[in-house]
């Protein structure tokens, strides 16, 4: 038996609720092609990010991408079907930071990221789910890839929380800038 939330999970972007300008822009990236390598996926417990990551993550890799509506995953080709069970597959690769959280998954990432896509027009697609629980080696392991991946390669982080210091300008300055770590 499975559980409603699962049952009743959004499997298109059309279906996404309250969320229709993400909606709008990641199925506008990838009907036109215009597929960014990186996406950040933020906000509190429930909102549907790791939701979004594996329709996006769908859409790049639909065999059927081009019928039906224009950057929408068919749901239903084996592709869509294999993101949407997490069955194996070698296009997208869903990583738990909660339990991988070291420098080591993030080095064995690292090197699983230069590996080309299994086929012609695919996207290898690297969902890191509760990401803010990597430890600060591991972002620092994975800093340049992130920066510079290699073509067809799209890393979508979807941390619960992002920590945020504040820095004060030097003395006399009023100004005080925020900035995320």
């Amino acid at each position: 038996m499975i559980a409603l939330a699962r049952k009743y999970r959004p499997k298109r972007f059309s279906d996404l609720l309250v969320q229709d300008h993400v909606a709008a822009a990641l199925r506008g990236a990838v009907a036109g092609a215009r597929v960014a390598h990186g996406y950040l996926f933020a906000g509190p417990r429930g909102v549907g990010k790791t939701t979004a990551a594996r329709i996006l993550a769908m859409a790049l890799n639909c065999e059927r991408r081009g019928s039906g509506t224009a950057g929408e995953p068919c749901g239903e080709c084996d592709s869509c079907t294999r993101v949407w069970n997490g069955a194996v597959n070698l296009d997208v690769v869903e990583l738990d930071a909660a339990s991988n959280r070291g420098v080591d998954d993030a080095r064995d990432l690292r090197e699983r990221a230069m590996y080309a896509a299994s086929g012609e027009g695919r996207h290898k697609v690297y969902i890191v789910d509760e990401a803010h629980m990597l430890t600060r080696e591991a972002w620092n392991a994975l800093l340049k890839i992130l920066e510079e991946p290699p073509p067809r390669v799209v890393f979508v982080p979807t941390p619960s929380s992002i920590a945020c210091g504040t820095w004060s300008a030097p003395r006399g300055s009023p100004q005080t800038t925020r900035r995320c770590t």
